[in-house]
């Protein structure tokens, strides 16, 4: 039996070669870069939370971080307490915003989350392992919205 090498492999469709089982079933790789992107706009949206309690624990009680050495900058915890509070709301704003999957949105919120990195590498000697922390969720915010293919979703 001869088989024709253009035709359709069995329970595909030609002009797609998606599976036709008729249920809109999506393969198993489109819902995992779906899952990558709203897991990215999810923990952006933990990020920025997480920033905006750590601005305002700061802003409203001093007492509430250990003061390091002295420092080329120096600020006092209130100013630093503000600066995290703006970024906490942007972040929030753009984490939401990246639900819809905008391609501003995206760029936005790299944009963001990169200006965050810099910031808690400045607020470590006052709280390290909690900057160190908020750091470590930003590269991974950038790395998911950065392979975030929307063509796949």
């Amino acid at each position: 039996m001869t088989t024709d090498p253009t035709a359709p492999a069995a329970g595909r469709t030609a002009a797609t070669g998606a599976h036709a089982t008729g249920t809109g079933e999506r393969p198993v790789k489109q819902a995992v870069a779906g899952g990558t992107s709203m897991a990215a706009a999810a923990l952006l949206l933990v990020s920025g939370f997480i920033t905006l309690f750590q601005g305002i624990s700061a802003a409203a009680n001093d007492d509430v971080f250990v003061a390091g050495p002295n420092y080329v900058y120096e600020l006092d915890l209130t100013s630093w307490g503000w600066i995290h509070i703006v970024f906490g709301i942007l972040l929030i704003l753009t984490g939401l915003a990246l639900f819809t999957g905008a391609l501003w949105a995206r760029i936005t919120a790299i944009g963001l989350v990169s200006l965050s990195i810099v910031a808690n590498f400045l607020w470590i000697p006052w709280y390290p392992l909690w900057s160190i922390l908020i750091i470590a969720i930003d590269i991974v915010i950038i790395w998911a919205i950065a392979t975030w293919d929307t063509d796949r979703v």
